[in-house]
């Protein structure tokens, strides 16, 4: 009897994503294996039995609840002791509501029954035979409640709703309601609250409210299972977590139920993917609602008053326990199961788990600047009393330049409370101590004026805790090793580790500086952009031009040996494989056993934002027409795995034939599959074991990397290399030209007598592929209508093709996520993700146009700039 506020019926999909186990070593096939149906085992032993052959209500086994306040869900009836409301008559147990007297407190009086203190029990089957109430606002159920709440109050230790239905024999669109639902909530306070179950519907020739039917659940330890009849419908577990191979939890092999609690000793809030919180006793419960916030909002709605003047029947037969002979302790042993119970295309029901925090990568950007300043960062003379400024730069944007007077100083940028001004800004110190192994500092600084002291010595400091550390050292003890060239931009590295090594507290950086040695910097004048705090991405390329010796190409069982072969002209040499009549998978291994030198490949630092890629044609495809095509990744020698048709990639389309295709998996959608990020050891690309017989295929372009924020910068400053500003057919020649000190050198339209779109176009043959940041990609730009002298019912609309016009969308302007309409005079930022023009149909792989315009023919007038047009992460 759910105690939530809603309450829906939920259908289960087939997930695209399945967990598969790999046979370990270098052989990799799927379990095929299925479990036998059994009959009810005979192993269960009845410890418990209300068959309602007495005279009235035994209560020695049930407990009346009397109140109003039912369920928490608004509903409409009083429970009572009273004998008009639950009797026994002919062996049958009756709950029967009934419409209360007038000036009653509720409309309705009704009777719930409980085994609380009296009959509780850890596992078992619970077995009810009962006839159910019709009508649109009846409510019966058959459930379960903790007896002591071990774990807190609702929902936190629990609640099994054995059965429930409401508004039976209703009409609904397909004939009438015929479903009972099997239901458990668990988990946070409400309304955190979480809830997971399934319907199961009657044929409609029969419902549950003409004739008697059984219905239980059977409970063991980390399952419980749902039954009409003897027929299992549903089926719910405890979470299983997936962990790394360093032991770390990274996500759930199975979504199921979960718990939250403050832990004894600590006093922490925790959660639990444990058998809790079923793993305690619980009470039975039989009652009859009327109305309540579920009946009353679904099928006709409201509470059908007609449908209990004269009593509506809850009738039940008896109501057992049964306990597992096997193992009474854990209730194994005795499962009534059959195929499918445990698939999520069939009975198996995905619970509400939250997915465990990922271990930290310690990896996490910092830009101090980079085209703007940031407001948590800013630039800052310590003691010259001058005020950095922003410059632009041809082909650098903005940048920060920094002078130095006669009064002795540093210069750099900050962090400290003191110093930030900007309303908007806080003091962030960074923490960089989990990039130890492959961070740095990075900058690139142009002098322009060298100092008068022509011994100054140039110099980087970085400090953290407000000094509590330091480092300081000349800019020639940078990776690069170069002292600084006047008039040259030159870039700066410092790894993290020789800050460590040198006595920093890299924990929580606060001042970074670049300056002439105190005192000796008078006169100079020097320019500093891209300061940023980053590391370097950990990438597996399995094959570019050639195979990675450390991960041989493979075939696992066919006898084949995979070759390399010449392609394109854009591909050059690719790995070729080719499919007999034997089953088999082929792809890289890197175990030993397979040839390769046992290197797995530890992708957990790129976990969010990193994808597998892989480009793929396939020059003769399977026997078999309607093979699927897999990707398939295993870790840890076989211990986990994740396998994935082709079609539910990024760009979601099957091999074709003779064409080169991309395909782009994100690793957060392969470790919730069940993959262990950080040990991959196996990647395969195959036509479905057993169907691929007369296949043949190339790879090329494949790996597993983070495409750090590598995307195309279309306008900034300068259009993009092999880009140009563009009229479509308007004959004008788009101008670059000085706008704001913040935006420097934009694009600008203008639109004459002849109908025309403007915007980018790339060169010949040139095209963009964004596949590689579908993940959280954008097409972003900044835009400013300086005049808009076109027809005044112009929709301003944004388009984008691929190469050719293969594909293109169109949208207006207030389609972006910011949705505004373009105000005249105001710079205004417009955002479409790429998973949304992906969706709308566009080739993401090929951009090759990208345009921003007034309706077609109605923007005669019209002059607009546009500025920071990017395709890129955000």
């Amino acid at each position: 009897m759910n105690k939530a506020a809603t309450h829906t019926t939920r259908a289960l999909a087939a997930l695209s994503l399945a967990v598969l186990t790999g046979c370990g070593g270098s052989a990799t096939e799927t379990d095929v294996t299925t479990t036998e149906v059994s009959a009810p085992a005979s192993n269960w032993v009845m410890v418990w039995e209300d068959d309602f052959s007495g005279e009235s209500i035994d209560t020695s086994k049930w407990n009346y609840e009397i109140n109003c306040a039912g369920g928490g869900n608004n509903e409409k009836q009083c429970y009572t002791d009273s004998s008009d409301n639950a009797y026994i008559e002919d062996g049958v147990l009756n709950i029967v509501a009934l419409p209360a007297s007038e000036g009653a407190e509720k409309p309705y009086t009704s009777a719930r029954l409980n085994t609380r203190y009296k009959a509780d029990f850890t596992y078992g089957r619970f077995e009810v035979r009962a006839k159910l109430p019709s009508g649109q606002g009846s409510w019966p159920a058959f459930w379960m409640m903790p007896t002591d709440e071990v774990y807190g109050s609702w929902p936190k230790s629990g609640e099994i709703d054995v059965l429930e239905a409401v508004n039976l024999k209703v009409p609904t669109d397909e004939g009438v309601e015929s479903n009972i639902h099997g239901t458990l909530h668990y988990g946070r306070d409400w309304p955190d609250n979480a809830s997971s179950g399934k319907a199961y519907e009657f044929p409609q020739d029969e419902n549950p409210a003409d004739d008697f039917h059984t219905y239980a659940i059977e409970w063991q330890e980390g399952e419980i299972r749902w039954y009409v009849d003897d027929y299992l419908y549903a089926t719910q577990r405890r979470s299983e977590v997936l962990y790394n191979s360093k032991n770390e939890a990274v996500g759930l092999k199975h979504r199921g139920w979960f718990a939250e609690y403050f832990e004894q000793g600590s006093g922490e809030l925790v959660t639990h993917w444990d058998n809790a919180p079923y793993d305690q006793d619980f009470y039975m419960i039989l009652n009859l609602a009327v109305g309540g916030d579920w009946p009353e909002n679904v099928n006709q709605t409201g509470i059908d008053a007609s449908a209990f003047a004269e009593g509506q029947k809850f009738e039940i037969d008896y109501v057992r326990v049964y306990e597992c002979a096997s193992n009474p302790d854990t209730g194994k042993g005795c499962e009534t199961i059959r195929p499918g119970y445990d698939d999520p295309a069939d009975a198996l029901v995905e619970g509400k788990a939250p997915v465990p925090t990922p271990p930290s990568t310690g990896i996490n950007p910092l830009t101090i600047f980079a085209d703007q300043f940031n407001p948590n960062w800013p630039a800052w003379d310590c003691c010259g009393g001058s005020t950095p400024s922003l410059v632009p730069v041809e082909g650098k944007g903005n940048v920060v330049e920094f002078v130095v007077g006669s009064a002795p100083t540093v210069n750099g940028f900050t962090s400290r409370s003191e110093f930030i001004t900007d309303p908007e800004g806080e003091a962030s110190p960074y923490d960089a101590s989990g990039m130890l192994d492959n961070g740095f500092v990075r900058f690139d600084m142009r002098v322009t004026s060298a100092p008068a002291n022509p011994d100054a010595t140039w110099m980087f400091k970085i400090e953290s805790f407000d000094a509590g550390s330091a480092v300081e050292l000349n800019l020639s003890a940078s990776a690069e090793g170069e002292a600084p060239v006047v008039g040259q931009w030159q870039t700066y590295t410092f790894p993290i580790q020789a800050l460590a090594d040198a006595g920093l507290d890299v924990s929580a950086i606060d001042v970074v500086m670049i300056f002439p040695a105190w005192g000796t910097g008078e006169g100079a004048v020097y320019q500093v952009d891209n300061v940023e705090i980053n590391a370097e991405y950990p990438q597996l390329d399995l094959f570019t031009d050639g195979q990675n010796v450390d991960w041989p190409m493979w075939d696992c069982c066919g006898g084949s040996t995979p070759i390399e072969v010449m392609d394109d002209e854009a591909h050059g040499l690719v790995a070729e494989f080719a499919i007999g009549a034997t089953p088999t998978v082929m792809g890289f291994n890197t175990r030993s056993d397979a040839g390769g030198s046992d290197n797995p490949f530890d992708a957990t630092a790129i976990v969010e934002g990193g994808v597998m890629q892989f480009d793929m044609k396939v020059t003769s495809m399977p026997n078999t027409p309607d093979a699927p095509w897999l990707l398939k990744l295993e870790s840890s020698g076989g211990a986990t795995a994740a396998e994935v048709d082709l079609t539910t990639s990024a760009e979601g389309h099957a091999p074709q034939a003779g064409e080169w295709q991309t395909y782009t998996f994100p690793l957060t959608d392969l470790a919730s599959a069940g993959l262990d990020l950080s040990a991959i050891d196996v990647v395969m690309v195959f036509p479905a074991w057993g169907s691929g017989e007369g296949a043949v295929y190339r790879i090329d372009n494949a790996k597993i990397y983070y495409p750090e924020n590598d995307g195309l910068t279309l306008f900034k400053d300068a259009a993009a290399e092999q880009w140009s500003i563009w009229d479509c057919c308007g004959g004008s020649e788009p101008a670059v030209v000085t706008d704001d000190q913040a935006h420097g050198a934009v694009a600008e339209f203008t639109i004459g007598a002849t109908p025309t779109v403007m915007g980018f176009l790339a060169d010949e043959n040139v095209s963009f592929d964004a596949s590689g940041l579908l993940s959280e990609g954008v097409v972003q730009f900044e835009m400013k209508i300086t005049s808009n002298a076109g027809n005044p019912d112009a929709q301003w609309l944004f388009k984008i093709e691929s190469l050719g016009a293969a594909t293109a969308v169109e949208l207006p302007l207030s389609a972006s996520q910011e949705g505004a309409e373009p105000v005249v005079g105001e710079w205004q930022t417009y955002t479409f993700t790429l998973q949304q023009l992906l969706n709308a149909g566009l080739d993401v792989s090929a951009i090759n146009v990208v345009m921003v315009f007034p309706s077609w023919g109605m923007g005669e007038g019209a002059v607009y700039r546009i500025d920071n047009a990017v395709i890129a992460n955000p």
